[in-house]
């Protein structure tokens, strides 16, 4: 309240006037020693002039109360500084406030305050001013006033009497206006107690909380009552005196705890309660009040502070007092609340407390150092409350409210935040019946701040949901289209913790449509706000772009979850560039990865289901499947936030299903197992454990075994590369190091089983897909090969052991020996260490080289590319220790070169091999053995070994070079150039048709490499030299069965 003017003005003047009128009636009798029995006289002009005042209209908004409580400031300011040493005149006037209008006022007693008070019925006005009192002045005031009452009582002294007695127990500090603290800060100036320092500062400061005034209080209105209690005379005043009486022994009695609050559904029963019987009791103060002031009081009446404890308050004098007065009026008291015509505010307070005070009673004589005398008369007590609440009629406990009353209640309590609108704010979100009222969508709207809060969207979005059947109007439909944009509203405005937390119970409660499915308006428009939203994040490229970008993302997710997350996928294949952006997105909500059971299965994300559906139906590139992999990635490892997806469910979902040759995307999901095996995790225990790893294990080497038969399936059952089978070993090899890194942590017993399932199984497979399985097998099982492998090998029998295998019969052992080479790198350098070849015996050697050609050209068509890389390391070292002889021919030489080739005999050897390989390949006995894939495949084969081997020869053309010295090696190096062109050439002259165009670009590059050197060539015979060379490399170019690729030959020849 704005206090206004406390000086002299035109409603002062009014006041002044009727209390001149006052003091001509009370003539000669002055206003300071009037009595209540002459007031009745007197107290109308004094009336009449404070009721003109707070009814003019000078202040907007009106305040009718605001004058009223001026007036009791300045009455009872002057009273009290009557009462004391009074400072001068000429100091008051500098320090007292209130001097103006109250020097205008003739002196006044206690009486014209407390008639004042009493005729315009402001107990509370009253228990307000008292309070803020210093509490000397406040216990001796009230004194005064209980004093007063209790002299020639009348009914309406018992009235006011017990008024200010509710009004100090519902007294609640902290609630003072301007001008209450300024009068209690004035008494304070002018009244402090003799034993304070004379030095009283002028600012105020509150009581605290040690001393709280309201106690200290009850023992004297206690006393009071004893006096006026035979003054009690209507069923009603004394249904009130002992709700006062109860209330005051619930505050005294010593509890365990504090006592908790009203449930709150309880809270606004009882207050809706209290305003329908306000409503309908013509005598009540508050019946013509307005429902925002019936609700404010109501609340105070059913809020009682907890009060200090009064441990030394002689508890059973009190107890007793009640205990008398129960006695002494239950038979009129019964017969009054068994008349349902007499249910009123004060019966139903009456049964309230009375219940209250039962319940402390009994909880308190539970206490083991309570005083006996005190449990046994606790005990009496509740017993007689008991007995007297039986015979009580049932209706008079509560008066049941309408709904709308209720729900009316409610919206007061909101809009005007009471202490527990927040709790209220709870159940308005959540009653359905008071949804389809405009009141209710009114109070929403303009108190829509107070909503924004997860568990609140999510109990209105309940409430909005059972309105969905409801909409048959267009004014239905409008207020639901109200209620849906006011809590978007709310929703929008929460931080992303508090939106995954709705998102999370949206999808809990209505599946992945989400709020689409519940309610029409949320469904209206969001296909243009969807592809709006989602041109705006393909847009987005800064951090304030990214901002926005999961603002609108969260609208759609809580819109339609599912519609949201396909489309964030099918946009991160499909955009060139945005995928990490839009992986970094859905991090941010990790509602998304929302599992639904259904029935018994296993728990199915959403955001996995959407990614498997791109997985499988939406990759059509190459591109495509690398931004998918590389979303993936980035949802299982994003910078600086919590992963989307586990490493375990990615590949529960998106691998283990699919780990089957027919496919289409196998090789993508070898990559997803991949990069999902690289994920390391906080905790020790390998994710992979959690997966069912044997299981696993043998999908994969069912992979494996498949790629022994590569060619001979048809092409339309090939979903994948050859190239694939590196992952597929890759994935292998890093799921059994994850597995026997957590060994330890497996049951000895269960690992041994587990150990020999997988053994089981894979006896059906390829033999060489046991030696990769060594280190999972342990000491549990051997190596198990072919019977002829020890014919070549001297292998360990504590080890090794044979296999029977009937594709290697005899004469088989090389092969099987380069099987095993292509397994790993580790196992080729121990075959290398226990081949055994007689080097002394030449015809052993023949025969050893014999029959490695054979064994290459057998395993060559089905090695991956890092195996056939393995397969030219053997080579290598078998050709530096001249275990493997391959003589050099001069099939492409005119002359015999008197050169040094010592450092490029491996190149030239290896060249010759090749050549001779594919000469028995390409034979008429081996030329139908492969389709033409698989053709195509050893041409890129011969094409990365032959790149790999020019990279050698500038190794050791770098090695060999000495400028100092006259000679170097580029004449060499020219022929080595040559050879390597003719061989490539004459393997492309042998391939069919359509496999050679590889070799042909080979052999480009191999003439760039050596017109780079040409230009090098500053010998002195240069020019015979390249003139004679350059017409043999144009005679073999003429060979060239492709007419373009021959063309490209000849042009750049050309040019040499």
């Amino acid at each position: 309240m704005d206090i206004g003017p406390v000086t002299i003005c035109g409603e002062a003047t009014i006041l002044h006037g009727g209390f001149l009128l006052a003091s001509r009636l009370c003539h000669p009798k002055p206003l300071s020693e009037l009595t209540k029995s002459d007031w009745c006289k007197v107290g109308k002009p004094i009336i009449d002039a404070l009721r003109e005042i707070c009814a003019s209209c000078s202040t907007y908004p009106p305040q009718p109360n605001a004058w009223k409580k001026k007036a009791g400031v300045i009455l009872w300011s002057k009273i009290l500084l009557s009462d004391a040493s009074s400072p001068s005149t000429n100091q008051r006037w500098k320090d007292d406030v209130f001097f103006s209008v109250s020097s205008m006022i003739p002196e006044v007693n206690h009486t014209v305050l407390f008639e004042l008070f009493k005729a315009e019925n402001a107990p509370q006005l009253f228990a307000q001013l008292l309070l803020v009192l210093p509490a000397h002045v406040c216990q001796r005031e009230l004194e005064i006033f209980i004093k007063y009452v209790t002299d020639e009582t009348t009914p309406e002294d018992v009235s006011f009497f017990l008024d200010v007695w509710w009004e100090i127990l519902k007294h609640k500090d902290g609630q003072e206006d301007r001008l209450t603290l300024l009068f209690g800060a004035f008494s304070r100036q002018h009244l402090s107690d003799s034993d304070e320092t004379s030095h009283v500062p002028k600012r105020f400061k509150s009581d605290t909380p040690d001393s709280p005034v309201a106690v200290s209080l009850l023992p004297a209105l206690m006393e009071g009552l004893k006096l006026i209690k035979e003054s009690i005379g209507s069923a009603k005043m004394k249904c009130y005196a002992l709700s006062n009486l109860a209330d005051v022994l619930s505050v005294l009695i010593p509890a365990e705890s504090e006592p908790a609050s009203l449930p709150v559904k309880v809270y606004l029963d009882k207050i809706s309660s209290v305003v329908t019987l306000w409503s309908r009791d013509c005598e009540n103060r508050y019946n013509k009040s307005g429902l925002d002031v019936k609700v404010q009081e109501a609340e105070r009446s059913v809020s009682l502070l907890n009060m200090a404890k009064q441990h030394n308050d002689p508890l059973i004098h009190h107890m007793g007092f009640l205990r008398s007065l129960l006695e002494e009026w239950l038979v009129e008291l019964q017969g009054h609340l068994s008349d349902p015509r007499e249910i009123c505010y004060e019966s139903y307070r009456l049964l309230d407390s009375l219940a209250s005070l039962r319940k402390s009673l009994t909880s308190c004589a539970k206490l083991e150092d309570l005083d006996k005398e005190v449990k046994q008369g606790m005990l009496e007590l509740g017993n007689l409350i008991g007995d007297f609440l039986k015979k009580v009629n049932p209706r008079v406990r509560g008066e049941n409210s309408d709904s709308i009353l209720v729900a009316s209640v409610a919206i007061v309590i909101i809009e005007k935040k009471m202490d527990r609108h927040m709790e209220m704010c709870s159940i308005f979100a959540s009653e359905k019946d008071w949804a389809s009222t405009k009141d209710w969508v009114a109070c929403l709207i303009k108190n829509k701040e107070l909503f924004q809060k997860p568990e609140l969207v999510l109990k209105l979005l309940e409430t909005a949901a059972s309105l969905g059947s409801a909409a048959d109007s267009a004014e239905s439909r409008g207020q639901q289209a109200k209620v849906a944009k006011i809590i978007l509203d709310c929703y929008t405005e929460l931080s992303l913790l508090d939106k995954n937390t709705v998102i999370s119970g949206v999808l809990s409660r209505w599946g992945r449509r989400g709020l689409s499915g519940i309610l029409k308006p949320f469904e209206e428009g969001f296909t243009e706000e969807f592809n709006v939203a989602f041109n705006q994040i393909i847009q987005s490229a800064s951090g304030e772009g990214f901002n926005k970008a999961v603002a609108s993302m969260s609208r759609l997710a809580i819109l339609n979850p599912e519609a949201t997350v396909k489309k964030m996928c099918n946009l991160a294949v499909a955009n060139l560039g945005t995928h990490n952006f839009l992986a970094e997105i859905l991090c941010s909500f990790p509602a998304l990865n929302f599992k639904e059971l259904h029935g018994q299965d296993e728990a199915i994300g959403l955001m996995l289901g959407c990614l498997k559906e791109t997985l499988v139906d939406k990759l059509t590139s190459a591109k495509e499947k690398e931004q998918f992999l590389e979303f993936l990635v980035y949802l299982m490892q994003p910078s600086g936030t919590n992963p989307l997806l586990a490493p375990a469910e990615v590949t529960q979902n998106l691998v283990v299903p699919f780990l089957r040759s027919n496919f289409p995307h196998l090789e993508l999901c070898l990559q997803i197992l991949g990069v999902a095996l690289k994920v390391s995790l906080p905790s020790d225990q390998h994710w992979v454990h959690t997966c069912h790893p044997f299981p696993l294990i043998f999908c994969l080497c069912k992979l494996l075994h498949g790629f022994t038969r590569y060619w001979h399936e048809p092409q339309d059952q090939r979903s994948v590369s050859l190239e694939a089978k590196d992952l597929v070993v890759g994935n292998l090899a890093q799921l059994c190091d994850a597995l026997l890194a957590q060994k330890d942590a497996v049951p000895s017993e269960l690992w041994t089983q587990s150990v020999a399932w997988l053994h089981k199984k894979a006896e059906a497979l390829d033999w060489t897909i046991g030696l990769r399985l060594k280190t999972v097998y342990g000491e549990h099982f051997k190596n198990e090969v072919p019977a002829t492998l020890f014919e070549v090998c001297k292998l360990p029998d504590d080890e090794w052991t044979s296999r029977p295998l009937p594709a290697y019969g005899a004469g088989s052992g090389l092969l099987a020996w380069l099987e095993c080479c292509c397994i790993s790198t580790a196992l080729r350098e121990q075959m290398l260490v226990l081949l055994m070849v007689n080097m002394d015996n030449p015809e052993e050697v023949n025969l050893f080289s014999k029959g490695f050609l054979l064994a290459m050209v057998q395993v060559f068509p089905w090695c991956s590319q890092s195996e056939w890389r393995r397969l030219i390391q053997v080579i290598k070292s078998l050709l530096e220790r001249e275990v493997l002889y391959v003589p050099y021919s001069l099939e492409y030489v005119q002359h015999l070169p008197l050169l040094n080739f010592q450092p490029f005999a491996y190149p030239l050897q290896f060249s010759v091999l090749l050549l001779r390989g594919f000469q028995f390949l390409c034979s008429s006995s081996g030329a139908t053995w492969l389709p033409l894939e698989a053709w195509k495949h050893v041409a890129r084969l011969y094409c990365l070994g032959l790149s790999d081997l020019l990279g050698s020869v500038k190794s050791v053309a770098r090695s060999q070079w000495h400028p100092v010295e006259e000679k170097n090696t580029t004449r060499e190096l020219s022929f080595v150039y040559i050879q390597l062109f003719c061989h490539t050439l004459h393997v492309a002259a042998m391939l069919p048709e359509g496999t050679d165009k590889p070799l042909l670009l080979l052999s480009l590059e191999i003439l760039c490499q050596y017109e780079t050197l040409g230009d090098a060539d500053e010998s002195l015979g240069r020019a015979l030299r390249k003139a004679n060379e350059k017409h043999f490399l144009e005679s073999i170019a003429e060979n060239v069965s492709n007419k373009e690729l021959r063309a490209m030959l000849q042009q750049k020849l050309s040019k040499l």
